[in-house]
């Protein structure tokens, strides 16, 4: 358990905050980040936003099946993702996290690639929508079953420990996570280790149409830390420099061997669950309206204006630029083509067996006799 003086407490009666909503710095010590790192925050955040609003947009349009909206998480993923050692720390995402994945690097191509199911994908179609996942970034490909990653991502953090590596583990996923008995065993099991892992909990209020007061009888997801022997801290996710400072000092305290932490990001998504959900059947436009009034994005960019880091034409040349870049992504994804059937049966083994080949010349003869053209050959 964290235990040595730093700059925030756990279990604060309010979300720890650095930034007020008008943009203005209210935290105990100066910011000590220079206008490049914070520009960079920026970018990613409406990156994230734009490339959220171009998937919903390709749905609607038929191009991909599914689309789980981030927009209103930007804070949170970003302040994660700048709070990170890329390639060293392991990342445990859920399927919410674009910001998160795009601002650790994972490329924009791939990234629609994955979700129009082409040959851009490194997963060669075979996951579901919003399932990224990269070795060389050390991202663990999402998976469906809600919180079936936390228990994954606690063995891999315990393995970091026993190898010594110095380095540590960010598992995130939604405040519907925490209803699941594998969000339970995993906390313990990283408590009682002493496991090097930030635990994130992405909180938006809502676990599809289920809100928090049906969800737990607890004050918020933090405070359940204490049954784990680990501090719990919840943090206003629309403020991305409370997010990026608090997970900065959790990060370098799990690899001093400090153990883990729970973070509890208080977040609001602005559109439905999915694009398979209709929200206004269990929350209402008031509610949304309020929270849009707090954008995270907005929210931070009056932060940087008050610096005097940014300007109207800054303004204006990043948004062109983030919309020549997702068109160039996304036209680079369609021209990759369909991934052709046949690859389903490569990557099975390392060495395919007798009766895997026996399978693909089945289906190769099926496929002739159905007249199909058999496409290009792996």
């Amino acid at each position: 358990m964290i235990t040595d003086a730093r700059r925030f407490e756990p279990f604060s009666d309010e979300p720890i905050r650095l930034i007020d909503d008008a943009g203005n710095w209210i935290g105990p010590f100066s910011c000590e980040l220079d206008a490049a790192a914070v520009k960079a925050m920026y970018r990613h955040m409406v990156l994230a936003r734009a490339v959220d609003e171009r998937l919903n947009l390709l749905q609607r349009l038929g191009k991909l099946s599914f689309t789980a909206s981030a927009a209103g998480h930007e804070a949170a993923q970003v302040g994660v993702a700048h709070a990170l050692r890329v390639g060293r720390d392991w990342i445990y995402p859920y399927y919410r996290d674009t910001a998160l994945v795009l601002a650790v690097g994972w490329p924009l191509s791939e990234l629609f690639g994955q979700m129009m199911g082409t040959r851009a994908d490194s997963a060669r179609g075979r996951q579901m929508p919003a399932h990224p996942g990269s070795r060389d970034l050390r991202i663990f490909t999402v998976a469906s079953p809600i919180a079936s990653h936390v228990p994954v991502a606690t063995g891999s953090a315990i393995a970091q420990k026993l190898e010594r590596a110095g380095d540590a583990t960010v598992c995130t996923f939604g405040d519907g996570a925490t209803s699941e008995g594998d969000w339970h065993a995993a906390l313990n099991f990283a408590g009682v280790q002493g496991a090097p892992i930030v635990f994130v909990c992405e909180n938006n209020g809502y676990a599809i149409s289920v809100d928090m007061a049906h969800q737990t009888s607890s004050d918020g997801i933090a405070v359940k830390a204490h049954a784990y022997g680990m501090p719990g801290y919840r943090v206003d996710g629309m403020d991305v420099l409370a997010c990026y400072f608090v997970m900065r000092e959790l990060l370098e305290a799990a690899r001093d061997g400090l153990g883990p932490a729970l973070v509890e990001m208080v977040v609001y998504r602005y559109g439905p669950h999915s694009s398979a959900d209709d929200d206004s059947v269990y929350r209402g436009s008031e509610e949304v309206a309020a929270w849009r009034r707090r954008d995270p994005i907005e929210r931070f960019r009056r932060f940087l204006v008050g610096r005097d880091d940014w300007d109207d034409a800054a303004e204006r040349d990043l948004r062109a630029d983030v919309r020549g870049e997702i068109d160039a992504a996304v036209e680079a994804a369609a021209a990759a083509g369909p991934v052709p059937l046949e690859w389903l049966f490569d990557d099975v083994l390392s060495q395919p067996t007798p009766q895997l080949d026996r399978q693909r010349e089945r289906f190769r003869a099926a496929r002739r006799a159905a007249g199909e053209d058999e496409g290009p050959t792996p």
